[in-house]
């Protein structure tokens, strides 16, 4: 059936409880144009003068058929469908609903579903990348259909793909069952956010399968170590330590101390176990990371008894980070880029580590693809 076989043309008289197919707008010259009454508006007896004021005597009202929906409810039903953790949800502005975060923290959007939902045909979903840093009132994602009205079972079939996936049915590869004969889709990592959700009792189950979500940052405690011994002894001043000290901060964690050593294997192993010692939550390490005779850092974060997630990532700028931990604490060492590139793989990682994920190799590997961003 089709949207224009359920539009009927009344007397604005006779449209109270009816519903506006369609924005009306009001102009008063030099002083206002803009939306009078939204669509899907179910007009009441206050708003006839209105109506009348504008020169609309007969209007276009829309009166849906059984199992069909205006796309203001589409697009609502949709978002909270998804609506996980610290997220806010915009009402209904030309048929599209806005999931906002709520705080500052990490964005989780899982891919593979959004994929999934967006290969259905008719409906759209549209996120920001997973694990971007998100500030509140940040958009994450919108929703809406194409058509004004649409068939009820694309945006259930959405729901159930969505309860599934929250229930974790689906947490293995190709675990979400294809409908209608579509193709399956391969299922992506979920990471469960913490923190209070903002998202209705209904929605919560949601919240723990982070469709679309927002983690919370942590307040780590940082341990910096300054390697090098032009910078050991005075010969040039440290860049590393504002640099380092400007991101930390700006995840909601701190610095507790700084501290320089000479390229030195001992000398960094040795302050690698002072913060240890502190109880740091974190420890970064700048400096000394090629391999040049005189770098020390990779072997010294070695020697300290780390293990090695991985000495290198595909990415540019911040192909030679060392990724490690020593028990439960990040060992991060940080190479030269770090000071002078904007966007490095240090700020791909340290906002995953603040929010409380740990890293693995596979997290290293994916970093190659859309990785070249200078060098």
């Amino acid at each position: 059936m089709k949207a224009d076989s359920m539009l009927r043309e009344v007397k604005v008289e006779d449209a109270v409880g009816l519903v506006l197919a369609h924005d009306l707008t009001q102009i008063i010259p030099g002083e206002f144009k803009g939306r009078l009454f939204r669509k899907g508006h179910q007009i009441s007896e206050e708003d006839i003068p209105a109506l009348l004021s504008i020169g609309k005597e007969h209007i276009y009202v829309l009166e849906l058929a059984e199992g069909y929906l205006h796309e203001d409810e589409a697009a609502l039903r949709l978002a909270s469908a998804v609506r996980g953790a610290n997220t806010e949800r915009t009402e209904p502005h030309e048929g599209k609903v806005t999931l906002k975060s709520a705080i500052h923290g990490l964005a989780k959007i899982d891919k593979a579903f959004v994929d999934q939902v967006n290969g259905i045909g008719r409906i759209v979903m549209s996120t920001i990348r997973t694990n971007t840093v998100v500030k509140p009132g940040q958009p994450l994602a919108g929703t809406r259909v194409i058509p004004l009205v649409i068939e009820e079972e694309p945006v259930a079939r959405v729901e159930r793909l969505a309860a599934q996936r929250r229930s974790g049915q689906a947490s293995d590869a190709g675990g979400l069952e294809p409908e209608n004969g579509g193709p399956a889709d391969a299922a992506g990592k979920s990471a469960a956010p913490s923190g209070a959700s903002t998202a209705s009792p209904e929605e919560a189950p949601a919240a723990a399968a982070g469709l679309v979500a927002v983690k919370p940052f942590r307040s780590l405690r940082a341990g910096l170590i300054t390697t090098g011994s032009e910078v050991f002894k005075g010969r040039i001043r440290d860049k590393f330590g504002p640099v380092v000290r400007a991101k930390v901060e700006a995840l909601g964690s701190k610095i507790i101390d700084q501290r320089f050593t000479p390229d030195d294997m001992d000398a960094i192993v040795t302050e690698i176990r002072h913060f240890l010692g502190l109880g740091a939550d974190l420890i970064l390490v700048t400096g000394g990371m090629s391999v040049d005779p005189d770098d020390r850092t990779p072997g010294a974060i070695s020697r300290a008894g780390a293990r090695i997630v991985s000495y290198g990532t595909p990415m540019l700028p911040g192909s030679m980070l060392m990724m490690a931990y020593i028990g439960s604490v990040p060992v991060m060492g940080l190479p030269g880029c770090v000071m002078h590139d904007p966007y490095t793989s240090f700020d791909v990682l340290l906002p995953r580590i603040c929010a409380g994920e740990e890293i693995f190799r596979e997290d290293i590997t994916e970093m190659g693809y859309g990785g070249l961003l200078g060098c």
